[in-house]
């Protein structure tokens, strides 16, 4: 086989362009907020692996029970073609090896794509996988999938592009309609979207995965302070601030935050900012929406998919929607 295509749609310039822009924009909204994609610098990927190590988290191991106990179901969903899967937000590509196993044991996997922006990652992915799967088209997309999805292979036959982990509902509500429209736009009718959503239950269920005991959520979510220290070289003073994690019933939405504990005025160097805070003002730092099946389906058929399957974990926990493009 020939040695994987890496296609590169930006580098650390655009991402340091894109954190300024980020950074920016937020802390001089009012109220001042920072996107959830900011979590995932320096310590932030590390701390989100041991979120999910975490009893009271959920997601992950329920989005593992369904791909590993329903791969093969999944797989012959699909038809009988082979198929090129590409991986949204890839990382290790932990997430979807059980399906690449089921299609490579059908001898349908005709090809692999991870899809992230962290360079590194989607090598080191790559190389795991030729060994792993020497038969099949491997290549990498290093981009940002809210806008980098005109860059997909155009591998002949049938596509699957697979986007896991409950990421969807870190979107806003109108973020998600544009992500699908522009997903749709860039699939051929007939390929397939294999969605992980995190679905509404008991709010103490769910909100104990973002209050977990060890305090894990709580140092992910100021660690995006520590990352502006960093990058920006700001004075933010993480530990005069506490971690906030509200449920809002009306919109199925965990909304997490950053409260001032004290006022404090913090000076952002690298943008030239100079910012104050009052006793109890709050950085938004980001949602996670939980979805009713029905609504789900009801949006992916709005923007141009069938909703042909959800597989649930046994207590209902987490869905994996599976959906044509028609």
């Amino acid at each position: 086989m020939p040695a994987p295509e890496l296609r590169i749609c930006l580098d650390e310039t655009d991402l340091d362009a894109a954190l300024r822009l980020d950074a920016r924009r937020g802390l001089t909204s009012h109220p001042k907020y920072l996107p959830m994609r900011l979590h995932y610098g320096g310590r932030g990927s590390a701390l989100f692996g041991e979120l999910t190590r975490q009893p009271e988290y959920y997601q992950t191991r329920s989005e593992r029970a369904i791909l590993s106990d329903r791969a093969e179901e999944i797989a012959r969903a699909l038809g009988a073609e082979p198929v090129s899967v590409i991986e949204l937000g890839a990382g290790r590509a932990e997430k979807i090896r059980p399906l690449l196993g089921a299609l490579d044991r059908d001898g349908r996997l005709e090809g692999f794509w991870p899809f992230d922006v962290a360079a590194g990652e989607v090598r080191d992915v790559l190389i795991e996988l030729a060994t792993a799967y020497p038969d099949a088209r491997l290549g990498g997309i290093v981009g940002d999938f809210t806008r980098h999805l005109a860059h997909l292979p155009d591998d002949h036959g049938t596509r699957l592009v697979a986007f896991l982990g409950g990421t969807f509902g870190n979107f806003t509500g109108m973020e998600r309609g544009q992500f699908l429209r522009d997903l749709r736009e860039a699939l051929r009718p007939g390929d397939w979207f294999l969605l992980g959503a995190d679905l509404v239950k008991d709010p103490e269920i769910i909100l104990a995965a973002y209050n977990d005991a060890a305090g894990v959520t709580a140092e992910f979510n100021l660690n995006v302070l520590y990352e502006l220290n960093h990058r920006l070289d700001a004075d933010f003073e993480p530990d005069n601030f506490e971690h906030i994690a509200l449920w809002d019933d009306d919109t199925a939405t965990v909304d997490m935050r950053l409260r001032a504990m004290k006022p404090m005025s913090v000076d952002v160097a690298g943008l030239g900012l100079d910012l104050s805070f009052s006793v109890g003002e709050e950085i938004h730092t980001g949602i996670s929406t939980k979805f009713h099946r029905a609504e789900l389906d009801d949006q992916l058929q709005a923007t141009g998919f069938e909703p042909v399957r959800c597989w649930t974990d046994e207590r209902d926990y987490m869905g994996a929607f599976l959906a044509k493009a028609v």
